[in-house]
């Protein structure tokens, strides 16, 4: 089945974008774009290809063959995914130069960063390093199953930063990123193409029922099952070598932010359980669990990871020189930065609120003081927050101690956040510790 193309994306000089030209640009507006020029002093494009382009498959047995990695078989679907097995890097290799065997194998979320931490193979763009996700990653656990031991297991579940490694023909079904989140994808050799379609079109590949998407936009779609699907229109980019793209928030399938995604995957994992609603002691409970399992995190979750990102902000807060006799619109770009940061968290804890009663508390916990005294996790998260938006907006004095920096009597509120309406109690009341200077625009927080 034929697929219509509406346009090409467009490809820009990275080099010649700032950070607030970007944000402007394509993170505000969701726009995909292909950048250039970010890529020429990485690591990764000296080792991992031959001085003839291709990629350098012996650089790779020889270094890291011994890693383990999810390799999917391009053929082979398995429920909405592709057949994944585990095998070594070596063993993936040994397919892909043999090609003795029918299946064509796509290699895919090596956390190739987590696992080789002093083989620096490139440096994230400056365009792309306000990432809460990584960021708070790199410091916690999203997500801990008491049921289960995970101690043995940081590497698989640690980011969202991935290498991948496939020959000409290897493909990803229809999907939209995790989290809906935006993301950015560098090609170090090779051709990749991609097609894309608006959020504004992303329900013309969903089913009858809005529950699942199509797999392959390549195949004969069923127009009974996906009556929709031939409106839809795509747009294409063909990535070169060297070329980094930036894929939007929302773009292939539905467009949410990450309490709507979490809400949606909540609502279908109850439904599927409804049946043993009466006979089941804690049904919430195992909502949640399942909620985890399938989406990589559950409300409990979501809320403390809100709440560290809002302390973490408030923190770089104080570290920010204030001066009383100036407006917002005088204080600095980390500042303002920060501030909207704190308008994005209280819009998500106020939708949440609507839902308080559903959401309840769940085991929900977060000791103010001893992540303030004691953590030293938390520390370094309000460190890499400084230094990013430090960098972000060209302010050099970003390094200073947050620990010597934070005012105590931030926390005269409450020493703990136990649920949702304490966490957004607290909002309120840090915001009104900060000041009239800082946040005389209220509506601001509020829009």
């Amino acid at each position: 089945m034929g697929i219509e193309i509406g346009g090409q994306i467009e490809k820009v000089n990275g080099k010649e974008l700032c950070y607030n030209e970007f944000a402007e640009r394509y993170l505000a507006k969701n726009q995909p774009v292909v950048l250039t020029g970010l890529m020429d002093d990485w690591r990764a494009c000296r080792d991992w290809k031959t001085d003839n382009g291709y990629p350098n498959l012996q650089f790779f047995s020889t270094h890291f063959g011994k890693s383990k990695v999810q390799v999917a078989d391009c053929g082979t679907r398995e429920f909405t995914d592709q057949k994944r097995v585990e095998m070594t890097v070596s063993e993936f290799i040994e397919h892909w130069v043999e090609g003795s065997s029918n299946s064509l194998l796509y290699l895919k979320d090596w956390h190739f960063v987590k696992e080789y931490p002093e083989y620096v193979a490139y440096r994230t763009p400056l365009l792309f390093c306000d990432d809460w996700l990584n960021l708070y990653l790199d410091h916690y656990r999203m997500h801990k199953d008491p049921d289960t031991n995970q101690e043995n297991d940081d590497i698989t579940c640690s980011d969202y930063r991935f290498v991948y490694m496939g020959a000409k023909g290897s493909w990803t079904p229809l999907h939209a990123d995790v989290f809906r989140s935006y993301s950015w994808s560098a090609n170090v050799c090779g051709k990749k193409k991609w097609l894309f379609l608006s959020p504004s079109q992303c329900h013309l590949v969903f089913d009858r029922n809005l529950k699942s998407t199509v797999y392959n936009i390549f195949d004969d779609v069923s127009e009974t099952k996906f009556p929709d699907f031939k409106k839809a229109v795509w747009l294409e980019c063909i990535q070169d070598k060297n070329e980094i793209i930036f894929v939007p928030s929302g773009w292939y399938h539905q467009v949410h932010n990450l309490w709507d995604l979490l809400w949606r995957d909540y609502t279908e994992a109850k439904e599927y359980i409804e049946d043993i609603r009466d006979i089941c002691d804690d049904f919430e409970g195992v909502c949640q669990r399942n909620l985890a399992a399938n989406t990589g995190m559950n409300f409990v979750d979501f809320l403390i990871f809100l709440a560290r990102f809002f302390l973490a902000n408030m923190v770089q807060l104080y570290c920010q020189p204030r001066d009383n006799e100036i407006s917002l619109s005088g204080c600095s770009k980390v500042t303002r930065h920060l501030i909207f940061n704190f308008a994005s968290i209280q819009k998500i804890a106020l939708k949440m609120k609507s839902n308080e009663g559903v959401i309840g508390n769940h085991g929900f916990f977060l000791d103010l003081k001893d992540t303030l005294e004691g953590d030293l996790e938390f520390f370094k998260l309000c460190n890499d927050v400084g230094r990013i938006y430090g960098m972000i907006n060209e302010q050099q004095n970003w390094n200073r101690d947050p620990k010597k920096a934070f005012v105590v009597d931030i926390l005269e509120y409450s020493s703990s956040i136990c649920n949702l309406e304490d966490f957004v109690k607290f909002i309120d009341n840090a915001v009104a510790k900060l000041g009239n200077v800082w946040f005389e625009e209220k509506k601001l927080l509020s829009a």
